[in-house]
């Protein structure tokens, strides 16, 4: 196994660090195998993959790679097959993000799956035959099946041979296209002499050990046939619009020959061996025309290489390839994918602060896959790209949850295509409260009235505070605050009930002494640290007629009254 840690690290967004490893192991491990040590090779601190809920994100759905966060290392959890998984593309790797919370973190791992020669080469059908007249000139070719190798590089076809070389030889030509097998006649054929002739094809691949696979040639010789069939082009070029409807003919092969006629009679086959070709197009054998019996799917496959044969009559035949490339169709829509998200958040937040972190994929290309996402309006939160089509959702401007307790965030991707194809998801959000509101009394000062004589403990008055703040925030506590009229303690005369807000006297009141009592109420919440406001309550005492004149004046002297003559119009002086 070879590891290989990329160096380029780089600040993705606040509080975000994206990283890229890249590891290289043989396809066939067994499961439970250590791929490579994360936390080492990423430099996180210990524990850090365990504490920061680490996990592992993938598009595909297909799970083969298992985080130990206890261990800090990734390991095989499904055999992987390398020609099950990318068949016979290269480079074949997984490609996967691990992602961490508090604070959110995502580094990008690509595992590079290396072929092992596993499988031998084998040729569709056990035995061919060709009909071959025995007047077939020297150098006349014949196409071959070739033979197919699921391993990848050296451990792919690297030669054929053909025993015994009596009368034929084998010809390889090779082009981008790959190598065309032709068996090329060297001697003349006797048919009195030797009516059948059999031979082994075979092909061996370049792995250690090497590993081959046969296939028996019949050849039966037949009379003067002496033409064979030539195609009008060696390489033909056509394009289909994926998801065309089955029936479709994709293009037309066309060849002649010079004989007249039973000998000149042409037949056409499709030879590809073991692909999906054949299940998906077929050739009239009369007329040549190719035509669509599966579906084309541009996501699964973009051109198509269809091997085609002409066969006479007698045997002979010649080769072409037809090349079909697929367009594009605007058919997928984007897909939103949810990496993390965080469901409360304080409304104190900073600015810039991710919430969450999606990640969109549209299968189409060009501008079908050109993907733009955008939030409904009027929310303090904004999208910001990054590569690889990420999106991270921060906050963009400070958050009062006494205005907004909750956020339904809708985002919407739409792709470019025309029509233009979308989806959405929507991300619920609650803003969690803190202590940013002190009590607030329902009058900036109180005054009321209370008759003297009063019963002691009666509630005089009740005042009122309320806090815009949620729950323990909220809660207020009324205080009477320290202070003194004429003298003595206020709290001798009033006092304030904590939770009501309930004013009670302390005993009865005499106006004769005492006009009004003027004092200080706090009203404090439950924050941490708490807040609060002051109010001033006025209670002012009312006299009752509870005192019985006395005469002052005159004064009685030795049992004699002294009279004073007062006259009618004098005022009144209580």
């Amino acid at each position: 196994m070879t590891r290989q840690v990329t160096a380029l690290i780089f600040i993705l967004y606040i509080g975000t660090v994206l990283g890229q490893l890249s590891y290289t192991i043989p396809e066939e491990m067994t499961k439970g195998s250590i791929i490579g040590n994360i936390a080492l090779d990423l430099g996180l601190q210990d524990k850090r993959l365990t504490f920061g809920n680490a996990r592992i994100f993938t598009r595909d759905s297909n799970d083969y790679v298992e985080l130990n966060t206890e261990k800090g290392v990734l390991i095989v959890k499904e055999r992987i097959d390398r020609e099950s998984l990318c068949k016979k593309k290269t480079p074949c790797a997984l490609h996967f993000q691990i992602i961490l919370e508090n604070p959110i973190e995502f580094y990008s791992v690509v595992i590079q799956i290396a072929d092992i020669n596993d499988n031998a080469p084998s040729f569709e059908t056990s035995e061919t035959k060709f009909k071959i007249s025995e007047s077939a000139v020297i150098g006349a070719k014949f196409v071959l099946e070739r033979a197919l190798d699921l391993d990848v590089g050296v451990n792919d076809i690297k030669s054929y041979t053909l025993k015994p070389t009596d009368n034929f030889v084998l010809k390889l030509h090779t082009n981008a296209d790959g190598n065309n097998i032709e068996m090329v006649l060297q001697k003349p054929l006797d048919r009195e002499k030797e009516p059948k002739i059999n031979l082994v094809l075979t092909a061996t691949d370049g792995g250690e050990p090497q590993m081959s696979g046969t296939m028996l040639i019949i050849i039966t010789v037949l009379d003067a046939n002496d033409n064979a069939p030539v195609f009008t082009q060696q390489t033909y070029r056509a394009t289909v619009i994926e998801n065309s409807p089955k029936g479709t003919v994709v293009a037309t092969v066309k060849a002649s020959d010079a004989d007249e006629g039973f000998n000149s009679k042409i037949t056409y086959t499709i030879t590809n061996p073991f692909d999906e070709v054949r299940n998906i197009f077929e050739v009239n054998e009369g007329n040549g025309e190719v035509i669509l019996i599966g579906n084309t799917d541009f996501e699964v496959s973009r051109s198509y290489e269809i091997n085609l044969l002409a066969s006479d009559e007698g045997g002979l035949r010649d080769s072409c390839k037809l090349l079909v490339d697929v367009q594009d169709r605007n058919d997928n829509i984007p897909e939103i994918k949810i990496m993390s998200k965080s469901n409360v958040i304080t409304e104190d937040v900073k600015i810039n602060t991710v919430v969450t972190v999606i990640s969109i994929e549209d299968k189409d290309s060009g501008t079908n896959g050109i993907v733009k996402c955008f939030l409904n309006d009027d929310i303090p939160f904004i999208l910001k790209s990054s590569e690889n089509d990420f999106y991270r959702l921060i906050t963009d401007s400070e958050l009062d949850r006494e205005k907004y307790s909750v956020y339904n965030i809708t985002v919407t991707c739409a792709d470019e295509g025309v029509p233009s194809l979308s989806s959405s998801v929507t991300l619920s959000l609650k803003i969690s409260d803190v202590n940013d509101n002190p009590p607030v009394f329902e009058m900036s000062s109180y005054e009321t009235y209370v008759v003297e004589n009063n019963t002691p403990g009666v509630s005089i008055f009740t005042i009122k505070a309320t806090d815009a703040d949620w729950n323990q925030n909220a809660r207020i506590s009324y205080i009477l605050e320290d202070s003194s009229v004429n003298g003595v303690p206020v709290s001798s005369y009033v006092s304030v009930n904590a939770e009501s807000g309930v004013i009670n006297a302390v005993h009865s009141f005499d106006y004769e002494q005492i006009k009004y009592v003027q004092f200080c109420v706090k009203a404090q919440d439950g924050g941490s640290p708490p807040l609060s406001s002051n109010v001033t309550v006025k209670i002012v005492i009312q006299d009752q007629n509870d005192n019985p004149p006395q005469v002052l004046y005159p004064v009685h002297t030795g049992g004699s009254v002294v009279a004073e003559m007062v006259p009618r119009s004098a005022d009144y002086n209580s």
